[in-house]
């Protein structure tokens, strides 16, 4: 499905760089629309999806390629469902995106000990380079991380083991 003129008006955002006045390089870049020459190329034969594909609200159609080796699933891929009713444009749609990363890891270690795979967490988060090459940065970031912990884990003992006063 090609996209025409009309439907493209219709996307937010369409044509935002229009106005030359609107372009960061404006007015030192020479125009003469000589950057376009070589852009009649032949759109390639859609990719066929297997699973479930993702994109962005603002594009009406899939790009012709894209990767699968990921699909959504579980908490993350809820989380990531959300994040693409939103705008890129958007803390809304970048915001989920990262907690979704994070909760896909989790989620991976979870799979990882229901499979009888005991992850190497340390060797995996590069902590063995950071030992090795950036040894004080470590130190200083696990230091840091431990006293956070601590300092909520001692708010937390306070709120819920104080009497309660009537």
């Amino acid at each position: 499905m090609e996209l025409t003129a009309t439907q493209a008006k219709n996307i937010p955002g369409w044509g935002v760089d229009a106005n030359p006045e609107n372009d960061p390089t404006y007015p030192m870049k020479r125009r003469n629309n000589g950057e376009h020459e070589g852009y009649s190329w032949e759109r390639p034969t859609q990719q066929e999806s297997q699973v479930e594909i993702l994109h962005s609200n603002e594009r009406p159609n899939l790009t012709a390629v894209y990767g699968t080796s990921t699909p959504p699933k579980g908490l993350s891929g809820a989380i990531r469902r959300m994040a693409f009713n939103h705008s890129e444009s958007s803390y809304a749609h970048w915001l989920p995106l990262m907690l979704a990363d994070r909760v896909n890891v989790v989620e991976g270690i979870v799979s990882d000990l229901a499979r009888g795979h005991v992850p190497n967490i340390f060797e995996e988060l590069g902590w063995r380079a950071e030992w090795k090459y950036n040894r004080k940065g470590l130190l200083m970031r696990v230091a840091l991380q431990a006293a956070i912990a601590g300092v909520l884990f001692t708010l937390a003992r306070r709120k819920f083991s104080s009497p309660k006063r009537i």
